[in-house]
């Protein structure tokens, strides 16, 4: 992977997102002699990645490292355990990039101190290379750091910067938590088969590959969201029945913007 960092590529937290992270940079040419895996207690697999790409681990910051870039991929409960001890391996030029829910930039830096700083918000398929993460710097991460930190985010999947750090409340609200209303409307799509008459496993089947195709469909053609489904609507058949409900003043928009609404009302209050 070109544009890399001159120092350590620090991983703190080596779990879900944090492993799907790391598989990541591994598989896409970081060399893992350039990793420094931060976490008292990574599964098996992980300790066996670790062991073979030649990376390092440990279970609390070794004295005298400064530094390129610090990944902290833990639990934002957490936070103010594992921050403090972190604080000496930031140096001049390193960034820090978070993915905790919720905790900001100023919380950051009151553990850290002043420093290049990104708040991204990927999002579970993330484990699979299929998320999409929003991120945000501040006014000390550089041109060059700031690509530093998309070449090692965009394993992940699509990397969109946002304006503002205010932005990534709306982010989360969006696809940090989107992909449960993914899930939620196939356990309702499942629901509604069950009830029209099909046995339930039948139906969630049947629901679970219809959103996963069209969520395929929707990722290789070229098409947005608003023309494919045009595609699919032939005027008068099922497909517009079903849509003139969905569609409705009182339909799924409204829903929605009350669903995103509340999500990024919660996020603000977890950030204090």
């Amino acid at each position: 992977m070109t544009g890399m960092p001159s120092g350590a590529v620090v991983l703190v937290g080596a779990g879900n997102m944090g492993g799907a992270m790391l598989s990541g940079w591994l598989k896409n040419g970081v060399p893992g002699s350039s990793v420094l895996v931060l976490d008292p207690g990574p599964s098996e697999p992980i300790l066996q990645m670790i062991t073979e790409a030649g990376a390092r681990h440990s279970a609390t910051p070794p004295e005298g490292l400064k530094a390129g870039i610090i990944f902290i991929a833990v639990k934002p409960q957490v936070m103010d355990k594992v921050l403090p001890p972190l604080k000496g391996l930031v140096g001049r030029d390193t960034v820090v990039v978070s993915v905790a829910a919720g905790k900001t930039l100023s919380f950051l830096e009151q553990h850290l101190g002043e420093a290049g700083m990104v708040r991204a918000m990927p999002n579970t398929p993330a484990m699979i290379g299929r998320g999409v993460t929003g991120a945000f710097a501040n006014a000390r991460v550089t041109p060059e750091q700031r690509q530093q930190v998309q070449n090692l985010l965009k394993v992940s999947g699509p990397v969109e910067w946002v304006s503002s750090e205010a932005d990534i409340d709306a982010v989360t609200a969006l696809s940090g938590s989107g992909p449960a209303y993914v899930f939620y409307l196939v356990e309702c799509m499942a629901e509604a088969g069950r009830k029209a008459g099909l046995p339930a496993d039948l139906a969630m089947r049947l629901a679970r590959e219809t959103v996963s195709g069209a969520g395929e469909l929707l990722h290789r053609s070229p098409d947005d969201a608003s023309r494919l489904r045009q595609n699919v609507t032939s005027p008068g058949g099922t497909t517009a029945a079903a849509l003139s409900v969905l569609m409705a003043e009182d339909g799924m928009q409204p829903l929605f913007d009350k669903a995103i609404e509340a999500a990024r009302r919660r996020a603000g209050e977890l950030a204090g």
